[in-house]
């Protein structure tokens, strides 16, 4: 994880989730409420009926993507969910 501290760099959320139909649209309704558009959008159907889903975005503050990542814990069908500097 990193640290709280404010940055302006390329940030990679990456989430793992129960393969539900609506995981997708609910972590990217997190940036849809910030009129945000990831620069990159990835989610791969994994072994086990998990889906893997990263979402890159360009100057976004690390406590924001912070917020972001801990909404997205609190989800049910979230297993995981993290974000990293690239």
């Amino acid at each position: 994880m990193c640290s709280s501290q404010d940055v302006s760099s390329l940030l990679r959320l990456k989430v793992v989730a129960d393969a539900d139909p609506g995981a997708i649209a609910r972590v990217l309704e997190r940036f849809q409420n910030l009129n945000v558009v990831p620069r990159r959008v990835v989610a791969e159907f994994g072994i086990g009926d998990v889906v893997y889903i990263e979402v890159d975005v360009f100057g976004l503050p690390a406590t924001q993507m912070e917020l972001i990542a801990a909404k997205g814990r609190e989800s049910v069908s979230v297993t995981r969910a993290y974000w990293h500097p690239l």
